[in-house]
């Protein structure tokens, strides 16, 4: 592992803790070389899940992609990476205890959207322009008038 200031790859353990979802460890460092700090989580890999494309495609279930997407969806919204760690972690969780290791990625979408519209009705909003695949400002002024209701 690199340090993400000067990239140098001797460190030391600070803290080590699990976090509160019991999925990961959190692992404060140190490095050697420049003395900076930063966090580290460490995740078990379990069963690899494939996420079926609407057009049929498979690919390997990539949290990232998720976490990028949220971000976007959440810019400048009072959400935290934490929470959104934390939702992501909440959908994985759920996608992993199914009996099969293959999903739908519109199964993963209404997972993260329902999630979201509990966390920030704007990024809610954001997120749904793209999963609910919104053509214009009649999809938007029925989603508002849903979140009203």
């Amino acid at each position: 592992m690199q340090c993400p200031y000067c990239s140098a790859t001797e460190h030391n353990v600070l803290e080590s803790r699990t976090s509160e979802d019991g999925g990961s460890i959190r692992r404060r460092r140190e490095c050697q070389k420049c003395g900076k700090r930063f966090t580290t989580y460490e995740r078990v890999e379990g069963v690899d899940l494939v996420v079926i494309k609407k057009d049929g495609a498979r690919q390997v279930f990539d949290r990232e992609k998720i976490k990028r997407g949220l971000m976007k969806a959440t810019w400048k919204r009072p959400v935290t990476i934490a929470q959104i760690d934390n939702l992501i972690t909440k959908v994985e969780q759920i996608l992993r205890r199914r009996a099969g290791t293959e999903v739908k990625s519109f199964e993963i979408g209404k997972l993260v959207i329902n999630r979201l519209k509990k966390l920030d009705k704007v990024g809610y909003l954001l997120f749904a322009t793209v999963y609910k695949d919104f053509g214009g400002i009649e999809d938007f002024e029925r989603e508002i008038r849903d979140l009203k209701d």
